[in-house]
């Protein structure tokens, strides 16, 4: 661990994610280019990013499983649309035991293909639908350009695969795992996320539709933090999935894909991150709770010890996670620096005269220096602890959500779109252009259309860039 200084995120925003992810302990450079090792610190935030999720998805009737990393280079060639999409990013393994492979195996990219094919085994009629499938895994996609936990040749996430009788279910599956990301990026990681529909540019290879959630980082770019699609019958179609309706007629079923992988934990260090290190959510953080005791000699420190135990056990026992700093040799400043760094909601300080007088120093790492700290007596510090989480939860989106909105521009035109572009914020404007409209704003501002928002004003207007009449409005910026 590290308490050196980190590059201001008004100076370079890049380096000082760089620096923060590394210094604050939740991850390592890898001896494999393009790969991350992600450290116990910032596997413990992936694994609350998890459990959040993964309640969430079994509460809505669906289970886990798990498919093969390698997948036949046949399957991915049965979607055509699916494999252009992600041709340049496959790594292909054509020998093994010493000898070529009859056919080349793909490392996982996305399991859409492999899935299908065991779908086909399991759906032989309507009674077998819906089909509801979640997988946790890691995928392989071989970026030039690698950012950790962004954009990496291999990250970990999870991938939902469902079957459905009709289209109108799979666009209720589509829209519902959509709304459970949105509630778990609200509500535990405190970011407050846009929903919306992709662009035909923009969506997933081979869906019929893709829906996101896109978030503002510090630096205001977009981060697509999860996307859920709605595939249509076209994987079906191309493996010959078919199963007996009611009527006793063969259909295809309609099936779907959502995913939300470690990406997360770079939408929260960049979301909630300030000059001094991560700034984690109270409900994801590893620790939500750093006891720090202080003391000079080691009469002092038994004192201190034996009410810091009796106080642990308590906040332990309230099921609040908690960590004791006992570092000899290093000063209670060093570990405070140390401790924001890692961007623990909250610490708790207790030195000899807190023993004597019954009293602790609560600090809470969302509001800095003395305005954030306050003694409190140690009698009822369960209840207290518990109110200042949820307090700091609440603020931490309330953040969040301020900057966003402060951040989103209205454009009626051209040139206020590559203002607003320029200056780092989110363009909203009417849009009726065309897809090479897009490709053109994308080559020569770096904006993209992160998305259509579900939240629409209503009625008609007049396209920023194309004069054309528009129906509804898009959010532009540049992203990650």
């Amino acid at each position: 661990m590290s308490t050196q200084a980190v590059t201001p995120q008004s100076v370079d925003f890049s380096a000082w994610y760089n620096e923060i992810v590394y210094k604050a302990g939740l991850c390592d450079l890898s001896p494999v280019r393009g790969c991350l090792i992600i450290k116990p610190y910032g596997y413990e935030l992936w694994e609350a990013i998890k459990g959040g999720l993964d309640r969430r998805f079994k509460a809505t009737g669906h289970q886990n499983a798990y498919f093969p990393l390698f997948i036949p280079e046949s399957f991915l060639k049965r979607e055509a649309e699916h494999v252009e999409g992600f041709s340049p990013e496959l790594a292909v393994v054509t020998i093994a035991g010493g000898k070529e492979l009859e056919e080349p195996l793909v490392v996982r990219p996305t399991s859409e293909t492999i899935i299908m094919e065991s779908f086909k085994n399991w759906i032989q009629s309507y009674r077998d639908l819906p089909l509801l499938i979640n997988q946790w895994a890691n995928v392989v996609r071989w970026e030039l350009r690698t950012r950790p936990f962004l954009r990496t040749t291999e990250f970990l996430w999870q991938e939902g695969h469902t079957a459905h009788a009709t289209f109108e279910e799979a666009e209720a599956e589509t829209m519902q795992m959509l709304n459970v990301y949105a509630d778990f990026a609200i509500t535990d990681a405190a970011i407050p996320v846009v929903k919306g529909k992709k662009s035909d540019r923009e969506k997933f290879a081979g869906a019929l539709y893709t829906y996101t959630i896109e978030a503002m980082m510090g630096d205001k770019r977009a981060l697509q933090s999860g996307t859920s699609h709605n595939l249509g019958q076209n994987f079906a179609k191309a493996f010959d999935i078919k199963f007996l309706d009611e009527a006793n007629q063969l259909q295809n079923p309609w099936t779907t894909s959502w995913g939300l992988s470690t990406r997360m934990i770079g939408a929260i260090v960049m979301t909630h991150g300030d000059d001094k290190g991560l700034r984690l959510p109270p409900t994801v953080a590893p620790f939500q709770l750093v006891i720090v005791p202080i003391y000079k000699n080691d009469d002092e420190k038994s004192a201190v010890m034996e009410a810091v135990g009796r106080i642990s056990q308590e906040l332990l026992a309230a099921n609040i996670r908690i960590t004791v700093d006992k570092r000899e040799g290093v000063s209670p400043g060093f570990k405070f620096n140390d401790w924001e760094m890692r961007g623990v909601p909250a610490r708790l300080e207790i030195g000899p005269k807190d023993v004597a007088n019954g009293t602790a120093a609560l600090a809470r790492r969302d509001v800095p220096g003395k305005e954030g700290k306050q003694f409190v007596p140690q009698e009822g510090i369960v209840a207290r602890v518990q109110d200042l989480l949820k307090s700091i939860q609440a603020n931490m989106l309330q953040q969040a959500t301020v900057f966003r909105d402060a951040n989103i521009h209205d454009v009626n035109s051209y040139d206020a779109l590559k203002q607003v572009i320029e200056a780092g914020g989110w363009a909203r404007g009417w849009w009726g252009g065309t897809g090479d409209d897009e490709a053109r704003i994308k080559e020569e501002t770096g904006a993209t259309i992160r998305c259509f928002p579900f939240e629409q004003p209503g009625g008609n207007g007049v396209c920023f860039y194309s004069g054309a009449q528009a129906e509804q409005v898009a959010l532009f910026a540049r992203a990650y």
